[in-house]
């Protein structure tokens, strides 16, 4: 059905090694979008993202709907509420319009962000701690 050197155009490889989804600029996908791989968008997604790598939304990508990922670097624009376990990196030419919630966030000048923002931290481990070490707390 397909040969395979359009399987392999299909995917991209990341610095990690791990294959990454491309969603190219001119593609509308409505619906929701999972998957346990990269995904780099270019083109235009009407529905929630639930990634277990890195999402990347280009210049050109425009998201409406919730998006939880790992990580994640934005050029583009989103609306929608974003839920980031690590990294949120807004690029100069991102367009944020939706709440927040991160354990890092990285804005860099000229992003635009419209929502508020929740840093959440990675706590301690509690387990070795005494019941007295954790009361003085």
């Amino acid at each position: 059905m397909f040969k395979k050197k359009e399987l392999e155009n299909t995917t991209m490889e990341n610095s990690y090694g791990q294959e990454t989804n491309l969603i190219i600029a001119g593609t509308k996908l409505l619906g929701d979008l999972v998957t346990d791989h990269n995904i780099h968008i270019e083109g235009e997604i009407q529905g929630n993202i639930t990634c277990k790598g890195k999402v990347t939304i280009g210049v050109a990508g425009r998201v409406k709907g919730n998006l939880n990922c790992l990580t994640c670097e934005i050029y583009g624009k989103i609306d929608g509420e974003i839920k980031v376990d690590d990294l949120l990196t807004l690029k100069e030419t991102s367009r944020i319009h939706g709440n927040i919630e991160t354990l890092k966030l990285k804005i860099d000048e000229g992003s635009f962000f419209e929502g508020s923002c929740k840093m959440s931290s990675a706590l301690p481990d509690m387990s070795n701690m005494s019941e007295l070490e954790m009361n003085e707390e």
